[in-house]
């Protein structure tokens, strides 16, 4: 009786080679997740191409500060935003690369960097621009601002606050609906869903409506992944058989990143 060799399987009708392509893949998943929660703002420099417009925009700022000192000794005046700035606190705060002080009702663009509320709309509406602004970080275009307060900012509610919520609302409703390549959708992900990820589970975030919707397309996604009924079936290309789902799972976190931005910039428009 001639004798051969059996290949033997983890699991009893599934090779082995799924197994290790869905580990791999589960893995890389779980890698991306926690990239994209763990993913903090980032406190950029100037690019050297924004040079002039910061130069421009920190004279605007001291001329606003100097013209705001006469002020600040009067009865219930308040204090002014340059002495803000320079008071650093120790909470983790980043450091706003116009005014170089402590992020005061910081902002963060859609590329990751954080500003001050009132020195990027400042940034913004002291200089010359044809369409939304470049990061001065890195010059990325900036096509949406979102809320970086912290939790006192949250709770206070003073004119400087409402100011840049009404600044911020201003400029999503102008910029936030514009033409995105695929690219940009790509390099928006990361920042885009750590707030989506962040209000999905946080009181008062997200509406219900909304959280519905996601659920429902990460729900189908799912049933896709664990289908046998593939594109590209795992038990005929092997670990080939993954690239659908790759893309399935990509066009899932972008559609989400869409849905946001939309989110976002009703949020404006009904404030």
């Amino acid at each position: 009786m001639a004798s051969y060799a059996r290949r033997t399987n983890l699991i009893e009708g599934v090779g082995n080679e799924v197994l290790l392509g869905l580990g791999a893949f589960t893995s890389a998943l779980v890698a991306a997740l926690y990239f994209v929660n763990n993913r903090g703002t980032t406190a950029g420099t100037i690019h050297p191409d924004s040079a002039r417009h910061i130069a421009s925009t920190r004279e605007q700022l001291q001329n606003e500060a100097e013209a705001s000192e006469g002020g600040e000794g009067q009865p219930g005046g308040e204090q002014t935003r340059a002495s803000r700035r320079t008071h650093h606190r120790n909470d983790g705060q980043l450091t706003c690369p116009i005014c170089l002080g402590s992020a005061v009702l910081a902002v963060e663009t859609n590329c990751g960097h954080v500003f001050c509320g009132h020195c990027f709309a400042t940034y913004w509406q002291h200089q010359t621009w044809l369409g939304a602004v470049r990061c001065p970080s890195c010059r990325t275009q900036v096509s949406l601002l979102l809320i970086n307060f912290t939790a006192e900012e949250h709770a206070a509610n003073s004119e400087e606050r409402t100011e840049v919520l009404n600044k911020i609302n201003q400029y999503n409703r102008r910029f936030s609906g514009e033409p995105r390549t695929f690219q940009e959708y790509l390099q928006d992900l990361p920042t885009l869903l750590r707030h989506a990820f962040h209000e999905f589970f946080s009181v008062g975030g997200l509406m219900w409506m909304f959280r519905f919707r996601i659920g429902i397309l990460v729900l189908a996604a799912f049933l896709y992944l664990i289908s046998p009924l593939d594109i590209l079936p795992e038990a005929v290309f092997g670990i080939i058989g993954f690239l659908d789902d790759i893309f399935i799972i990509l066009l899932l976190a972008i559609y989400i990143s869409i849905i946001y931005r939309q989110v976002v910039a009703a949020r404006g428009g009904a404030e």
